[in-house]
């Protein structure tokens, strides 16, 4: 029988690129008493961590926040915004942007999927897995849209299931010169208060994120940022919608308050959250995520194996993919990992299935976390028969150890 009260010695290291481990002083907030969600002492709380939430998308406009997971929040993006029938313009970058693309088609979207088709050794199968957005592509599908029947283009910010950041600004660009009235909808899921997001610069018109990957809470708040002209579409759209209705959250929210229950005792954690990253200021906080998977990046090259991402220009500072030998089965290698050194690494999804793990690095992390998490997966790759060229944790020690930190601009 399944026993859930086994814990072993020491702490669990949760190396997954999300749910990302959470720092005991946004545990503790959470376990604050719970108040009443229409009493006088919310309305602040509601009001701080919405505009916490501005400062983090960097945006001047609404930001939505959901008692729901990223799918949620994905969905919201889309009903709030289209009809039946409309015709939306996926980037394929991996599996969740597949996944994003066949929640599309449930709503009774029309989907049409774009993706990088060029040759690959390692994954010859997916190769627009192992890079970032083509913003010519889009640009040109869209100029062809003489009609202007594509009524949004959707692109996924940081793909978490392959370690790739795509260029959001370049996909804006795009857009633009094709002189295509689209909305721009972008994933930050797991991109979001890790990796360098400007919704309002950009010109994004409906981000979707998560609580569980930057922000370094459990799993449970949705958000969608919104422009002007996604709120404008609101009013046009057709699609049903209640739960995920705009306009009564953002009419309630301009007191802190909304129309259904929050998740109160997440919402403390959200609001301790913004003050630890804002404190250390956003820059200070992508600088010291690509610092982190900088380091991890050169266990990898030590070790021989592909990282997954095939474009150095947008290694993920999130998290790392790595490719195993062929005929070396990835998920055996995970399981070895957890059962032996009770570390958690990413599976690979979708079309990567058994041929990569990813080693996330986010979330209450620090050099030591990484370089122990770096040495659990040196170990099992040996343990598994697998040659590697060189050591991944003396790699990893040595960028750590040439490139300090400055621990006072560190949150704490």
């Amino acid at each position: 029988m399944l026993t859930l009260d086994f814990h072993p010695t020491g702490r669990h290291f949760l190396q997954i690129p999300g749910p990302s481990p959470v720092p005991d002083r946004i545990l503790r907030a959470m376990s604050l008493p719970t108040i009443d969600h229409r009493g006088p002492e919310f309305g602040p709380l509601g009001l701080k961590v919405l505009d916490g939430m501005k400062q983090v998308f960097r945006t001047r406009h609404p930001v939505a926040i959901y008692p729901s997971s990223g799918t949620g929040a994905w969905e919201a993006a889309l009903c709030n915004t289209l009809s039946p029938g409309d015709h939306v313009l996926m980037y394929e970058t991996g599996h969740f942007a597949s996944l994003w693309q066949r929640l599309a088609g449930r709503l009774g979207l029309v989907t049409e999927s774009l993706a990088y088709a060029g040759p690959d050794e390692h994954l010859p199968h997916a190769p627009g897995w192992r890079r970032g957005v083509q913003a010519d592509m889009i640009e040109e599908r869209l100029r062809r849209d003489t009609e202007g029947r594509i009524k949004a283009v959707c692109v996924v910010h940081n793909e978490t299931s392959t370690g790739v950041t795509s260029d959001i600004a370049s996909v804006r660009k795009a857009i633009d010169a094709a002189g295509h009235p689209a909305l721009l909808m972008v994933d930050t899921i797991s991109g979001l208060a890790s990796a360098d997001y400007r919704h309002d610069e950009w010109g994004v018109d409906v981000a979707v994120s998560g609580s569980q990957k930057g922000l370094m809470l459990p799993p449970g708040i949705g958000f969608n940022a919104l422009s002007p002209r996604a709120l404008e579409a609101s009013r046009r759209s057709k699609l049903p919608k209640s739960y995920w209705a705009w306009d009564e959250i953002v009419e309630m929210n301009k007191d802190g308050y909304w129309p259904y229950t929050p998740n109160t005792n997440l919402l403390y954690g959200l609001s301790e959250s913004l003050d630890m990253l804002l404190a250390e200021g956003l820059e200070q906080v992508f600088a010291r995520h690509q610092r982190w998977a900088a380091g991890v990046r050169a266990a990898v090259d030590a070790w021989g194996l592909p990282v997954q991402c095939a474009d150095p220009a947008v290694y993920s500072p999130v998290l790392t993919g790595v490719i195993t030998p062929e005929g070396v089965d990835a998920d055996a290698l995970r399981r070895l990992i957890h059962t032996r050194f009770d570390l958690s690494l990413g599976t690979g999804l979708g079309k990567l299935k058994g041929r990569m793990f990813r080693m996330g690095h986010l979330g209450d992390s620090n050099d030591l976390t990484l370089v122990a998490m770096v040495a659990g997966v040196e170990m099992g790759l040996k343990l598994s028969g697998i040659a590697l060229a060189g050591s991944g944790v003396q790699a990893t020690m040595a960028h750590f150890s040439a490139h300090p930190v400055d621990r006072e601009k560190m949150s704490t």
